[in-house]
């Protein structure tokens, strides 16, 4: 709280307009609903898979906890959009306080599975080209250490930014997106932006470089192997690499269109698109990972199945002892 009120009486303004909003009309209760489906097909997706690993014993490895971590991680950024989205489509003044803006800064740019993903790939690459020593060189609290890294990695770099954006005095208000964007923040003030801007592309190098290097080093191992190797083995390698490369491909493009829509002037692309463009990443990827890995990893598949099918068990017992009941 002592941050925010900081932050509160270092700006001009105690508020941002977001004028990326425009008047639908009674379309907006059509808006609402539809958003509020993906928001809530969003969380039961990653939470049933995350309740999937948490409960069996059998799933407790580190690939299974790398895909936790990821599915925490994408519920973690939905939290920071879906409720405020849902909340300014219904209002009429599309305003966020400042330290509600900060806020939403912080659940944005700490969520991003490109981390999560580059301990994955390389998790993959020493099940696939050391599956004898993969028990001895990724233990249990090894995968524990890892996650620990990916976390605190991530708040360090918002903790930078966020001490960075507490000393800028702003001289406008208007924000030209749905959300608080950092970077359009910053365009915003009217003191010197220039260490802002400099850690902001060294951010990005952050953000998108370093985890792309052991993703890029992991793979090129997995193929070698792959065309080194028996069919048997280059079958194992696509089954299990291919959900971490689409995700990792559905990343990318999130990352690129975000980027695009704001450091480059979109003025002459349609609203609708540059609104989608803008939250593709935060809603493409928390949507599709858990079916991707919930689909192709079998014990999680089979166990979500045991899962629904007791469920269902239990309702028709339960009904037909109150039908004999009656």
């Amino acid at each position: 709280m002592k941050i925010f009120m900081i932050m509160i009486n270092s700006t001009q303004f105690l508020y941002f307009t977001l004028s990326a909003y425009f008047d639908t009309g009674v379309l907006k209760y059509l808006f609402f609903m539809f958003i509020l489906s993906l928001y809530m097909l969003i969380v039961c997706s990653n939470v049933l898979v995350i309740v999937v690993i948490c409960m069996n014993r059998s799933l407790h490895e580190p690939m299974h906890l790398f895909l936790c971590s990821l599915f925490v991680n994408e519920l973690f950024g939905s939290s920071g959009l879906f409720p405020f989205l849902l909340v300014q489509i219904l209002s009429d003044i599309h305003t966020v306080s400042a330290p509600l803006c900060f806020l939403q800064n912080f659940f944005l740019y700490c969520y991003g599975g490109n981390c999560n993903l580059a301990v994955m790939s390389y998790d993959r690459f020493l099940a696939i080209c050391y599956p004898l020593q993969y028990n001895t060189h990724m233990t249990f609290n090894k995968a524990v250490i890892f996650i620990a890294v990916i976390w605190f990695y991530s708040f360090v770099k918002f903790l930078i930014t966020l001490s960075l954006n507490i000393r800028l005095t702003f001289c406008g208000n208007i924000i030209n997106s749905l959300i608080c964007s950092n970077y359009l923040v910053v365009k915003l003030a009217c003191s010197d932006t220039q260490v802002n801007n400099i850690y902001g592309l060294f951010g990005t190098v952050l953000t998108i470089l370093v985890p792309l290097l052991p993703i890029l080093f992991s793979y090129m191992r997995i193929l070698k192997i792959c065309f080194c190797g028996s069919k048997q083995t280059r079958q194992r390698a696509v089954s299990t690499c291919t959900p971490h490369l689409a995700s990792l491909l559905n990343f990318s493009f999130g990352c690129f269109f975000e980027i695009i829509q704001s450091r480059f002037d979109m003025t002459n692309v349609p609203r609708l698109l540059r609104i989608i463009l803008s939250l593709y990443f935060l809603i493409i990827q928390p949507l599709l990972n858990p079916i991707m890995f919930g689909l192709q990893m079998s014990k999680i598949r089979n166990t979500c199945k045991r899962i629904l099918c007791y469920k269902m068990f239990t309702c028709q017992m339960n009904f037909f002892n109150i039908e004999n009941e009656t």
